[in-house]
């Protein structure tokens, strides 16, 4: 029990000093571009937009800190790669970390540490807020250990996925979305919220040492083969994406999808959840195209 609680402490630990390692640095990317605007202004020379400075708040598509299935010496997620596209790249504050569901990314701590971030004006330039905020999650609402509470047992479970099982599982998440609409509404007012969906993995058991696997085994468990898993897992996807499609289409909840389903082929894969590092650069080049919809000549 003691060694539990000790390691428990020591990764929330981990978790924030690596947090205000990524702030620190961050910080010095805007103080940088704020005394680059002040000698541009001293000059006389005119105002120019300068890059976007985003908040990104998500799961391990945010924050994947390997390479593949293995160790690696930089960060080769979504937002790691996202930060060296566009002309000019964007600044990025990323808050993410892997593992999260939706649920924890909206739990008090989490929106604490938002709110934190929000109002540190030394994250922010021109009205002191982000210009946009990234959001990644739902995948691990419903990956992992927890994914048998939505099959069907085989034979006799039609389809192998219970569609009202999954149906509650989507609606938490479209709680914790709407929360996130409405957080922004209080704290960052005006700001547009970009998300995305998951492309169609293969659930075959390939995970890193370290974690997973995160289908196959409830796949296994309720005796369904690999090709029906991938049905199984290609039908929530979608449903997924169409929850989210519903939250777009409002204009009121100024929510951007980036529509990700679909762009990783079969070699891009290094386990049943992530892309190796080109996969997750495809990635962000749909997020950047989007990003540039909303953004024209700014990134």
């Amino acid at each position: 029990m003691r060694k539990s609680l000790a390691f428990r402490e020591g990764l929330r630990d981990a978790i924030r000093e690596e947090i205000a390692e990524r702030t620190a640095l961050h910080q010095s990317a805007v103080a940088a571009l704020k005394s680059a605007r002040q000698a541009m202004a001293a000059a006389g020379a005119p105002a120019r937009g300068g890059p976007l400075v985003m908040l990104a708040h998500g799961d391990s598509w945010f924050d994947y800190p390997l390479d593949g299935n293995g160790p690696s010496l930089r960060d080769r997620d979504i937002v790691a790669q996202l930060g060296q596209m566009g002309a000019p790249p964007p600044v990025i504050l990323n808050l993410s970390h892997y593992g999260d569901a939706t649920t924890a990314e909206m739990s008090l701590p989490k929106q604490q540490r938002m709110i934190e971030a929000l109002q540190n004006p030394e994250n922010w330039l021109g009205e002191g807020k982000p210009d946009a905020i990234l959001f990644s999650g739902g995948g691990d609402d419903i990956a992992g250990n927890q994914f048998c509470i939505y099959l069907n047992y085989a034979p006799n479970g039609a389809g192998g996925l219970n569609a009202a099982r999954l149906d509650g599982a989507l609606a938490m998440i479209e709680a914790s979305y709407r929360d996130l609409f409405t957080f922004r509404d209080r704290y960052a007012p005006g700001v547009p919220i970009f998300g995305h969906c998951y492309d169609f993995p293969t659930p075959d058991g390939s995970h890193p040492p370290c974690a997973g696997p995160w289908l196959k085994p409830s796949i296994d468990y309720c005796g369904w083969s690999v090709p029906d898993g991938k049905q199984i897992v290609y039908t929530a996807l979608v449903a997924f994406r169409e929850m989210l499609e519903g939250l777009a289409s409002n204009p009121v909840n100024n929510f951007v999808l980036v529509e990700t389903q679909n762009t990783l082929s079969a070699a891009d894969w290094a386990n049943e959840l992530h892309p190796w590092p080109n996969g997750f650069k495809k990635l962000a080049q749909k997020s950047l195209a989007a990003i540039q919809g909303e953004f024209p000549g700014r990134i």
